[in-house]
């Protein structure tokens, strides 16, 4: 009977090699698919899971290609595979070698060798036989006399052969399978045990070599010499015990020897390929025979027998011959022993001085291990120390539990990038022991590999802000694609993800090579060399074009030369140069952490809390604060650096940094308060500003801005930190890093700083954030640190409370620089050379400066490297405030590119170093950069090249767009672009705190006009692939040149490569300029029809273009144009709008053209007797739907601003000037279409006057005309008329509306007379001529019914939540209506999303209305009515009152306002009312409502925008 196919032959069948021919792989398949039901009936369940795994191997085994390893694999070929006999096979793993039930069975049944092993005919073992042919991968042992609880073995890898004895010090090694226990007792497996152990422990001893015995290996030939089959064990304590017990018994009186040469029995865990456990073991015993032990001793053995009641002894002399131990004393011939033993004693004595020798030579070699000092070398790029600086890519597999606690040093390293593959690394891996103290997210491949440009994958991804540890190889109980794979399926699936992911964050652009360590971190052994981590290798050392950046940390020796083996024979390099494995885990944490500099920050910072008490800032939450400086209230004390000798060093260079030129630190702070230093020097602005931040009477809004403008380089920044730093224990004080950080993150981290560490939202601490020139608003203090070329003026008109300070000192500002001039002297050898502060002491003397750098660059040589980077420096400095060139470019630049370099930039620039300074640079990566100590002195050193060296500033501009080097990928190339194309593109512009409005840059405004065009010609070849400068020289040539044909030429350029509004809109200006400037030569001679022809044609392209760029404002992102360095707030776009009007309104000069424009429908229609004015006629056929057009186009976009005006403002105050000047450009074009197309009063009169009967139609079109030009014809039209109309007008402007409505029924005309009765209501609240509230409910109602609920119409929705909002006793206004509120404004919410949420990023909604006391319309409260009760004298700057919040506690609007009362509910309040009426509300400021979404009451105004009802002054009832 045929035997059933078990567990283990199947999953040794699947493996055989890929080389097989598809009939064989078919033929397995299908031995397998006809077994497969008979193994399921004869397996446990544990062995039914194996066989599941088995299955899903089986399902891929034909695809996966067999890879060479050089020797590292070893098979046979398929020509070999044959059927032989043999045991089944699970009787050699399957049984346990310790049963329950003990059988009585003589030892002898406990066969050791598998040479022994019974033999049996049948398909099973055929199968099993198979199992020879599969690919087996060498693996090394243990290592030797180590114990090691994370060192595992792979099911069925090959050990080494046996060995004999060798150099005495490497160890011999013999196997053991322990098969065929199935009849045996547990006492006869244990003695079994034993005697093995001590037969091959006695010869190894007396043989004087180091020697480990492995039980649970297989031989030949059922299995493969060496092959790792692995046993099953229920009770491993029982063979130590037996261990124990039996020594004793076999040395006799060398039990002391022996039991110090015998190491105890170690157990290996044996694991299946695919990492699976199999629960099998193999037991290990070493053997080391040290001299001191063991002299010239022999060691004999006693075994016992036992003979029915008798024990006999038999003594025993074993030695190692060859790779077998034998029994000296077991021949039976007394001579031959005899002889034997003469010869043994003789070699064991020869034996023992050997052992000596070798044993000396080898503690030698161990002394002599210099892999310290190489960790050292490599780790810090051959520096003293660990610098901050560096950034660490490491690429680690598995680690043991009992290891994690020696990772450590990870904690102290800057990781860029970990290339973690080990799948079960969060769970309880080293990225688990990373993560419990550490900031890292957790990434995989394919998310470096997208379409995005290096600067947006760093900013998604957090890179160089927080540690990206990457799966490479997935994680366990994740689902496809971030499963775990094998290395075949990896090679398969996931290598081209992570080469890509490689080639990636090894490019110049991320990480300079001078500032990247890669670090593998091989925790255990890499030996075949198509493994992922060695493919890994390949990929970073294409990459990286060799080792020099790389440090390998291997586990230990065999770690090591597997490692070597493996790079050697796929890379052919030998790496030991940069390995590190002769030192424990242990010793290579305390090395790294030893060598890192000394750190400068406190070992644990503190925030300030509620009651002058604090919480502790960890440093993990600190670093998911990835755009805050955080100022801790113990900033800077208690340091490790302090405790240094190298402190006063570090103190004098922190000094120089600062007073240099660098941007000041919480040191220079800390260090002038240190006994016998001379404070900090106070500006006079310093109380003025100190004052604002903590005013007496408390804070009137939860979000306070104050602008501190300042010119360039005058010390605004360093006043503002220094503001900071004194408050630091008051408020939690932060720093904003990166401005162009989104709005909603920086909420989100200043939020999240509030709220550190508190329960209750009464105790929050308040956060003092410094901005740099930034533009939105959050909940916060914000003092905004704002550059100005006239701060004093921009501090006047600002609307918000401001300081100012210029680069003029006071004379108490001076005396203070000179005291501190004096105080520098003492303590450093050359302060003069600290110019940034002379030119402060010297109160921004420009004579000083110029003296200063004449006398500098007076021996430049500008054709020399050093001549060419200072000139590019000087000119990106001049024009782009903070430009910077990183050094590694610099240092390139000028001729240094060792990696470990010897000389320094300073050297290579000296004497002109001096003017320079080199600082960290934070976005886009971690890089250090260099600019000019001050503006000031580059833009001298600007004009000393210009007038010294006749160099022009096109010529050194040219030789900056000619420099290949500056455009080649490398660390802050993305920054350094962006200031060549904003020195070349960005306008000045008042708005933005500059001198003027200019029409360029104002590096191309000071070059001549020939030089210009041709620096931005040569532009567009450089920058090919940008849109904005082919932009900017299409403006070139239409404005400075009226070359409209170049000019088109090149905005057509422009559109090809990037179309938005902006480019749109330029090429409209090119057909718009044309335009005009033929009318401007028309004038001087007469028109012909070809030039009427043409200006139409012009006209109508320009209006396209326009309309083109109202459509794609809709999209845009940012102002294209101008490309700032920093960020901006947010704009809409609407240049199309007025470039159209100005288009159209170019055609009023022509009065013979409006005549019939105005009174005809059709040109066909128009006939002209004169010859000459019919030429033309043809003309405008061709042209007559734009003609046409003019006015009802004119009239949508008079509307489209009305509602843009009207119904939204700015999210900035300083949006704010620009929309007024947007508002009065607008209105001068009104004027000139009221002008044109409305008639006057007398026109009108004449006309009825001249046609009495005149038709209905023509009457209402007479009231819309008047409408119209009075801009009450719309609903934003009315809207306005609540501050530019009075009582008289209003009424009017009723009459007419109620006309209209009355006898033109449509929607909007009811809709606009309901809100002409409410403003004039506002306005005039006894007019005479004002429906009842009821009427215009009903009005309402009927809009309401017609409508629905889902149309466009806001306007209609508006008017109903403003009506019928429910009244203070919470009774409905008009139960049919009111009971639909919740609908309505949901309705108003959403139509009005619909039809501007292309805005909302720039714009918000603005309340007309707000909710009050009375009933009906009386309770209806406009804007300007608060404004007209609250006290002028005490308060004469109303706006400032709106700004800050203070509007609401004024007791006059109290008076008028009601306060509703809600609850909160995930961020949204709502208004409950009778039955089941909740109405949602929304903050009107982002912040308004406590995070935690706690549900709580509150109470508020209310306010009615278009967008829906807003609350303002929000109170918690709990808090009152």
């Amino acid at each position: 009977m045929q035997k059933p196919l078990n567990a283990t032959s199947v999953k040794n069948e699947i493996m055989i090699l890929s080389e097989c021919s598809p009939l064989i792989v078919f033929i397995h398949q299908i031995l397998y698919t006809s077994a497969k039901l008979e193994i399921h009936s004869h397996l446990s369940n544990q062995e039914n899971c194996d066989v599941k795994a088995v299955e899903h191997t089986l399902s891929c085994a034909s695809e996966d290609k067999p890879k060479s390893s050089g020797g590292e694999l070893l098979h046979d070929t398929v020509h070999d595979l044959k059927y032989k006999k043999g045991d089944r096979a699970r009787s050699a793993q399957s049984k346990t070698l310790l049963p329950d039930s003990t059988k009585a069975t003589n030892a002898k049944n406990v066969r050791m060798e598998t040479k022994e092993h019974l033999s049996q005919s049948n398909c099973s073992e055929n199968l099993l036989d198979m199992s020879k042919n599969i690919v087996k991968r060498a693996c090394n042992p243990r290592p030797f006399d180590e114990i090691s609880t994370t060192f595992v073995y792979i099911q069925n890898e090959l050990l080494p052969p046996e060995t004999g004895p060798s150099n005495l010090i490497d160890p011999v090694h013999e196997y053991k399978l322990m098969a065929n226990t199935e009849n045996a007792s547990e006492k006869d497996i244990l003695k079994k045990f034993t005697e093995e152990v001590f037969r091959f422990a006695a010869a190894c001893m007396n043989s004087r070599t180091n020697g480990t015995i492995h039980f649970g290996v297989g031989d030949k030939p059922q299995y493969e010499h060496g092959q790792i089959i692995g046993l099953e064990l229920r009770s491993p304590d029982k063979y130590i015990d037996e261990f124990d017990k039996r020594l004793e018994e076999y040395f006799e009186e060398n039990t002391n020897v022996a039991k110090t040469c015998i190491r105890p029995p170690k157990f290996i865990q044996v694991k299946c390929p695919d990492n699976i456990n199999v629960d099998k073991w193999v037991i290990e015993v070493d053997v080391v025979p040290n001299y001191s032990e063991t002299l010239e001793k022999l060691f004999y053995t006693v075994t016992v027998k036992e003979e029915g009641k008798k024990k006999c002894k038999t003594e025993c002399l074993f030695i190692r011959s060859g790779a077998r131990t034998i029994n000296v004393l077991a021949d039976k011939n007394p001579r031959s022993v005899q002889e034997k033993m003469k010869k043994v004693t003789d070699d064991v004595k020869s034996w023992a001085l050997s052992r000596k020798s070798a044993e000396e030579r080898d503690s030698e070699s161990i002394g002599q291990s210099s892999q310290g000092q190489r960790l050292k070398q490599l780790i810090t790029h051959g520096r003293d120390i660990l610098e901050n600086s560096l950034q660490f890519i490491v690429i680690t597999n598995k680690c043991h539990v009992s290891q994690l606690e020696h990772l450590s040093f990870l904690k102290e390293l800057k990781l860029f990038v970990i290339l973690d593959f080990d799948p079960e690394s969060q769970k309880n891996g080293t990225c688990s022991y990373y993560r419990k103290d550490r900031m890292a997210n957790i990434h995989y491949p394919r998310l470096y590999n997208t379409a995005d440009n290096i600067s947006s994958i760093i900013s998604k991804l957090n890179l160089f802000k927080q540690t990206s540890w990457v799966f490479c190889n997935g994680q366990v109980n994740e689902t496809e694609p971030d499963m775990p794979f094998s290395d075949g399926e990896w090679l398969k699936k996931r290598a081209t993800e992570v080469s890509e992911m490689i080639s990636l964050i090894c490019k110049p652009d991320i990480i300079s090579k001078e500032k990247l360590v890669v670090m593998f971190l091989l925790h255990s052994a890499v030996n075949d060399i198509s493994s992922p981590i060695t493919e890994t290798f390949c990929a970073i050392y294409q990459k990286l074009e060799g080792d020099d950046n790389m440090l390998c940390i291997c586990k230990d020796l065999t770690v090591f030369e597997q490692w070597k083996h493996v790079v050697q024979t796929r890379c052919k390099v030998d790496i030991t140069s940069k390995c590190i494995y002769e030192l424990s885990l242990n010793e290579i944490n305390c090395t790294i952490q030893k060598t890192r500099e000394p750190q400068t920050s406190s070992v644990n910072r503190y925030l300030p809390s509620f009651g002058s008490s604090s919480v502790l800032l960890t440093k993990k939450d600190q670093a998911q604060m990835t755009v805050l400086e955080i100022l801790a209230e113990n900033e800077c004390e208690n340091t490790e650096i302090e405790t240094m000798d190298s402190f006063m060093q570090f103190k004098n260079k922190t000094e120089e940094d600062f007073y240099r030129g660098g941007q000041v630190k919480w040191w220079n702070f800390y260090l002038s308060e240190r006994p016998g230093s001379i404070p900090f020097i106070k500006r006079d602005k310093y109380e003025e500003l100190h004052n604002l931040i903590t005013p007496t009477e408390g804070y009137s809004s939860p979000c306070i801005i104050i602008n501190l403008f300042h010119h360039p380089g005058c010390g605004g920044t360093t006043l503002a930190m220094h503001v900071l730093w004194n408050l630091r224990r008051k408020f939690r004080c932060a720093v904003l890093k990166n401005n162009s950080a989104q709005s909603s993150e920086i909420a989100v981290q200043v939020t999240q700083l509030l709220t550190y560490g508190k329960e209750e939202p009464s105790t929050y601490t308040p956060v003092l954030l410094l901005v740099d020139n930034w533009e939105d608003s959050l909940i916060v203090i914000i003092l905004n640190c704002e550059r100005s070329q006239f701060p004093s003026e921009s501090s006047r008109k600002s609307r918000i409370d401001s300081v100012f300070i210029t680069n003029k000192l006071s004379t108490k500002e001076q005396a203070f620089f000179q005291m501190k001039l004096k105080d520098l002297k003492g303590h450093h050898e050359k302060p003069e050379t600290f110019y940034a502060f002379m030119i402060m002491t010297k109160d921004f003397s420009e004579k000083y400066i110029e003296n200063l750098v004449c006398n500098i660059l007076k021996d430049l040589d500008v054709s020399k490297r050093e001549g060419q980077l200072l000139s590019f420096l000087a000119l990106l400095n001049t024009y782009v405030h903070g430009s910077c060139m990183s050094l590694s470019l610099c240092e390139e630049l000028v001729g240094i590119k060792n990696l470990w370099k010897q000389e320094t930039l300073e050297e290579k620039m000296n004497p002109y170093s001096t003017l320079l300074i080199s600082f960290n640079v934070e976005e886009c990566g971690t890089y250090q950069a260099v600019r000019f100590l001050h503006q000031m002195i580059a833009e001298n050193c600007l004009k000393v090249l210009i007038s010294k060296h006749n160099l022009k500033l096109s010529e050194i501009t040219t030789n900056l767009l000619h420099c290949n080097q500056l455009y080649k990928s490398g660390m802050g190339k993305d920054i350094l672009i962006q200031s060549i194309l904003s020195m070349l593109i960005t306008r000045q512009r008042k708005e933005h705190g500059d001198d003027k409005d200019t029409l360029f840059s104002p590096l191309i405004e000071e070059m001549p006009l020939a030089e210009s065009k041709e620096v931005l010609t040569l532009a567009t070849k450089r920058f090919d692939k940008n849109a904005t400068v082919p932009q900017a020289l299409a403006r070139h040539f239409y404005l400075k040149e009226k070359d409209f044909t170049s000019a088109l030429q090149w905005a057509q350029d422009a559109r090809q490569k990037e179309y938005n509004s902006y480019i749109a809109d330029t090429l409209g200006q090119v057909y718009k300029s044309n335009l005009k400037f033929m009318y401007e030569t028309e004038q001087k001679n007469e028109l012909t029809p070809e030039e009427l022809d043409e200006c139409l044609q012009l006209a109508v392209n320009a209006t396209m273009a326009f309309k083109d760029s109202q459509d794609l404002a809709k999209k845009d992102d940012q102002d294209f144009l101008d490309q700032p360095i920093r960020k901006r707030q947010k704009t809409y776009n609407t240049s199309g709008y007025v470039g159209e009007i100005d288009v159209r309104a170019s055609h009023y000069q022509w009065e013979t053209l409006l005549c019939f424009l105005k009174n005809s429908t059709s040109l066909h229609s128009f006939r002209e007797t004169e010859q000459r004015t019919a030429e033309f006629i043809p003309k405008l056929i061709n042209h007559e739907k734009f003609l046409f057009s003019l006015k009802p186009r004119m009239k949508e976009i008079f509307e489209f601003f009305e509602n843009y005006f009207t119904y939204l403002k700015p999210r900035s105050i300083e949006r704010e000037t620009a929309e007024d000047r947007n508002k009065r450009k607008v209105s001068e074009y009104f004027k000139k279409y009221v002008k044109i197309f409305c008639q006057s009063g007398e026109e009108k009169e004449m006309e009825r006057a001249s046609q009495p009967n005149l038709s209905l139609g023509q009457k209402l079109e007479d009231y819309r005309c008047y409408l119209e030009e009075k801009r009450a014809n719309t609903f934003a039209g009315l809207l306005q008329c609540l501050t530019e109309k009075n009582g008289s007008q209003m009424e009017l402007i009723l009459k007419k509306w109620q006309f209209i409505s009355e006898n033109s029924k449509n929607c909007i005309n009811q809709v606009n007379f309901i809100l002409a009765n409410i403003v004039l209501y506002c306005v005039k609240p006894r007019s005479p001529i004002l429906k009842r509230f009821n009427e215009l409910l009903h009005l309402l109602n009927v809009v309401l019914q017609e409508k629905g609920t889902y149309s466009e119409f806001t306007e209609a929705y508006y008017l109903a939540m403003l009506l019928l909002w429910p009244g203070k006793e919470s009774n409905m206004v008009d139960t049919t209506l009111s009971k639909n509120i919740c609908t309505y404004v949901t309705s108003t919410k959403k139509s009005f999303h619909r039809r501007f949420s292309h805005l909302f990023p720039a714009k918000s909604a603005i309340a007309h209305f707000y909710l009050g006391k009375s009933k009906e319309l009386k309770r209806v409260i406009h804007k300007a009515k608060l404004d007209q009760v609250v006290d002028k004298e005490k308060h004469p700057n109303i706006h400032q009152l709106w700004q800050s919040g203070a509007i609401w506690r004024e007791p006059e609007v109290h008076n008028l306002l009601q306060r509703v009362k809600g609850k909160t509910e995930n961020g949204v309040i709502y208004v409950h009312y009778g039955g089941n009426l909740r109405i949602p509300v929304r903050p009107v400021y982002l912040g308004g409502l406590r995070s935690g979404c706690s549900m709580e009451e509150v109470s508020f105004f209310l306010g009615f925008t278009m967008g829906g009802p807003v609350a303002y002054d929000i109170k918690y009832t709990m808090d009152l």
